[in-house]
């Protein structure tokens, strides 16, 4: 064998004990006729001691940093224990070693604190892997995947496999495409979801259907995203919203609980979806701190407040920062600078300070007296020793734009505990959303969604679109959807009216959906599920909103494998053979 005992597992009474390892050099250190090793392995840190003898032997094969080694010793008491390790008590009185593979230096450091820059690690991230950092968000995903499938199995879901050569219907984001070679001209798509397939699986009868399955979008890449992700997706049958809802809410608090043995035993509060764009701004509100929004009384028709600025903005909105009065001239013009750039897009900044003698000081002091900054500061529930943040402008932009800064607030202020967990589910969204750019009405969520039950007549009125609720709903974790899902429509003629509302005749949505439409003649019983984007559920429980380091093997932010050099050129047979030019 090539070890008995890995380098994380020898502790105290195993003192005495003949053991053979085998793994990384992570550090040497030589102290003349002694020699002091480090040995690294998956599973932890053991420290080795090499005679004078020994140390000779190890000085004529000039071991290094990352060479694979393999030990024999007897595990013995360590003089200058280190609490701080596991194995921190004891090291092993080398007898003999052999040198399995030599490396040469790495790159940069294998240490949490390394001295390699992203693209760096990237291009090498089989060494990155080796750190200890990545190792634990590794072995959290393994852990978060157990606990997820122990719990689908015990409440009888079937796990499914689907295709991934499928037929591209671009409705969402774009597909990947992949030239088949036995048909020239054509082309399968790989898959943005299972959506069909796991609907087809309710009409094969198949009530409990889940699978953590490879999923790909071509679209442009931000810190959280990546061109092909996993994601836990689910359907049942004969199921309405609460039934779902109260499944996955077990399922969150399960895998709390198996992952971070943390108990969550209050329910999730559900929000509706313009409740929480009036609170915070946005649909996946982060529900750690407060801070929410405050509308404020001025603007078109309500008030002549003889300040231009608010009489122009559709929207007048404001924040209170607890505490920050005290904020210098210098603070509140890097707030102006931050709500400036072209990623929020506002104009300007607005403050009022809440001074401690009851006075008010605002940067627009000379169009609203004290009583006026009062009041609008009793608005936002202001108190001695606060600071009022307002913007104001078109209605889009401005709630976005301080959705924004009450994030950076909340950051900036200590208010985002990555280790404190606060969840909800967002319910009653918009069934469709305007297109402004090409006048016409798409789907929120995808053509296949059901409107509430007291809004499918509506489906027949154009004038009634933008009031039409979908029967859908997000389960949002500390500002981030990790959820999203719906009930289905199950009836086919209802299916064809959504098709039409969203611009397609007969002869498009049979070209598309005609298997789906036909498969609805046989039977079909109602049916809704969910997926979770499995990536960003373990990057969150990893303390972490980037998802990146929580994949084996990521691309870059431009959507690259730095390591593979991929995406890359095929040679001219290889494009001949699939018809291509």
């Amino acid at each position: 064998m090539y070890r008995t005992h890995t380098c994380g597992e020898l502790r105290d009474n195993h003192i005495g004990t003949e053991t053979t390892l085998a793994g990384w050099v992570k550090k040497v250190r030589a102290f003349g006729s002694m020699t002091f090793v480090d040995l690294r392995d998956r599973y932890g840190v053991t420290q080795l001691f090499f005679n004078e003898e020994l140390t000779q032997k190890l000085n004529e094969h000039s071991l290094g940093r990352e060479f694979v080694i393999q030990v024999k010793g007897e595990v013995i008491e360590r003089e200058n224990k280190n609490p701080n390790m596991p194995t921190g008590h004891i090291e092993i009185k080398v007898a003999s070693f052999e040198i399995l593979n030599a490396s040469e230096t790495p790159p940069f450091t294998i240490e949490d604190e390394t001295d390699g820059g992203d693209e760096l690690r990237m291009k090498y991230r089989y060494l990155d892997l080796r750190r200890d950092i990545n190792k634990k968000k590794l072995t959290l995903r393994y852990e978060v995947s157990r606990a997820l499938r122990n719990f689908m199995h015990e409440q009888d879901f079937l796990e499914i496999e689907t295709p991934f050569l499928i037929k591209s219907t671009p409705e969402g984001a774009r597909d990947f495409v992949v030239p088949s070679r036995m048909h020239e001209g054509q082309f399968y798509a790989l898959p943005q979801s299972p959506q069909l397939f796991k609907q087809l699986l309710m009409v094969g009868g198949y009530d409990k259907y889940y699978q953590m399955v490879k999923c790909f979008r071509d679209e442009d890449l931000r810190a959280d995203r990546q061109p092909e992700f996993t994601q836990l997706d689910c359907e049942m049958s004969f199921v309405n919203q609460n039934d779902v809802l109260t499944l996955f809410e077990k399922l969150f608090k399960h895998i709390l609980k198996e992952t971070k043995n943390i108990d969550y035993p209050e329910a999730l509060p559900q929000m509706t979806f313009a409740e929480a764009m009036e609170r915070y701004g946005n649909d996946k509100p982060d529900i750690r701190f407060g801070m929410e929004l405050n509308t404020l009384p001025f603007g078109i028709g309500k008030d002549d407040c003889g300040f231009n600025v608010f009489d122009k903005s559709e929207l007048v909105v404001a924040i209170n920062a607890a505490g920050c009065a005290s904020y210098t001239r210098k603070e509140l013009d890097a707030l102006t600078d931050w709500v400036k750039r072209p990623q929020i897009g506002m104009t300007g900044l607005i403050y009022i300070k809440c001074n401690e003698d009851g006075s008010y000081k605002s940067s627009v002091d000379k169009f609203f007296d004290q009583e006026k900054l009062k009041a609008m500061a009793e608005q936002c529930n202001a108190k001695a020793g606060d600071l009022v943040l307002i913007l104001c402008g078109k209605e889009t932009l401005t709630r976005k734009a301080i959705s924004e800064l009450r994030l950076f607030m909340g950051d900036k202020l200590g208010m985002r505990n990555p280790e404190e967990f606060k969840a909800l589910w967002v319910v009653d969204f918009p069934l469709f959303e305007h297109d402004e750019e090409n006048d016409h009405w798409v789907a929120r969520h995808h053509p296949f969604t059901s409107p509430k039950p007291e809004h499918t007549a509506w489906l027949g009125e154009k004038d009634k679109y933008g009031e039409i609720l979908a029967n859908a709903y997000d389960l949002v974790l500390n500002g981030n959807e990790i959820g999203g899902g719906s009930i289905r429509i199950h009836k086919k003629d209802l299916q064809q009216q959504m098709f039409k509302a969203l611009g397609m005749d007969e002869e498009e949505a049979n070209e598309k959906f005609g298997f789906l439409l036909q498969a609805f003649e046989y039977g079909t019983p109602p049916h809704g599920g969910m997926a979770w984007g499995f990536d960003r559920l373990c990057a969150l429980l990893g303390g972490s909103e980037s998802i990146r380091d929580f994949i084996a093997f990521p691309k870059n932010n431009a959507g690259r494998d730095v390591m593979l050099n991929a995406p890359a050129a095929i040679d001219d047979k290889q494009k001949a053979e699939l018809g291509l030019k």
